[in-house]
């Protein structure tokens, strides 16, 4: 599948999962050249086509698309400056995350050991206006260490070598978030112990 195809496939799964709704969410990739391949701006992520992608420089230049880049570019491109090995970023708004991330909340507790493994903490990145430079400047402390950053009263970024690893990302993301909040309802989520972190650790390094 060519990275285009793979656009239109994971931006309409992000779709038919409801991890965002309407126009919401930006999906890119990054090409062996150095080119971002990316939604476009103000289209529906059930009906992205291949035609419908635009292809750009990693400033920001049109190289290839009729339609208008995705408002969010300038977190992609900082992301992708900042981690040579990412590849690939999916921007969404998945209504357990989106919602710890509107009530400020980070999901940086070590609760199950499969989301240790993978994931580590995710980290609440602070408040910035969409589109703005305040959006890479509120990620600039994670981008390195994490692989998926809550943003404060918006979304969700996740991102990995391949697309169907950031996409994947999201979708766990919102798992555990979505079992923390019903877990919350429960009486709270019981944190590991600092023995049952080094276990995992040392399973991490073997």
């Amino acid at each position: 599948m060519g990275l285009k195809s793979q656009l239109v496939h994971f931006s309409r799964l992000c779709y038919a999962n409801k991890l965002v709704a309407a126009t919401d969410g930006n999906l890119s990739v990054k090409t062996p050249k150095n080119f971002i391949l990316m939604t476009p701006s103000g289209l529906c992520k059930g009906k992205v086509k291949e035609t419908d992608i635009v292809k750009s420089d990693i400033n920001g230049k049109i190289v290839k698309g009729k339609k208008r880049l995705s408002t969010e570019f300038k977190l992609h491109s900082f992301i992708y400056k900042s981690r040579k090995d990412i590849n690939a970023i999916v921007h969404t708004h998945p209504k357990f995350a989106a919602a710890f991330a509107v009530a400020g909340i980070a999901l940086d507790k070590a609760v199950m050991p499969e989301v240790f493994l993978k994931i580590g903490s995710i980290p609440l990145a602070k408040y910035a206006t969409p589109s703005t430079d305040e959006v890479p400047d509120s990620v600039s402390n994670y981008v390195k260490d994490h692989s998926a950053i809550l943003l404060a009263n918006h979304g969700l970024v996740t991102f990995a070598k391949t697309l169907e690893e950031a996409y994947y990302l999201t979708e766990k993301v919102e798992q555990y978030a979505e079992i923390l909040f019903y877990a919350r309802m429960l009486g709270g989520e019981k944190v590991l112990t600092k023995v049952q972190i080094n276990k995992l650790k040392n399973l991490k390094l073997n």
